[in-house]
């Protein structure tokens, strides 16, 4: 299950269009650009706009909370929080 954590406090269950794994255009549109993967303390893995500090987007508390070095760093901007590494990269592909 994915998770959307909004600078608002709000969260919202995401799922990937094709039910398997996120589109990079999927994972772009929740955080508005490029993406960055960071790891979270429960050892999930959090997708937030690779730009985000430079764009000066909104301080994110709830998903600074989950990041792994959010007691050094903060996150800005919406935040998707995916249990596997599965749901961002899909399934390695067979030539």
């Amino acid at each position: 299950m994915a998770v959307l954590i909004g600078t608002d406090g709000r969260t919202y269950v995401v799922r990937p269009s094709n039910g398997v794994h996120f589109t990079l255009e999927e994972l772009q549109g929740f955080v508005g650009g490029y993406i960055e993967v960071v790891s979270t303390i429960d050892r999930r893995f959090m997708v937030i706009n690779e730009l985000g500090k430079l764009k000066g987007l909104e301080l994110n508390i709830p998903a600074t909370r989950l990041y792994l070095h959010g007691r050094s760093d903060v996150i800005v901007g919406n935040a998707v929080v995916v249990d596997t590494r599965l749901e961002l990269d899909g399934p390695e592909e067979v030539e």
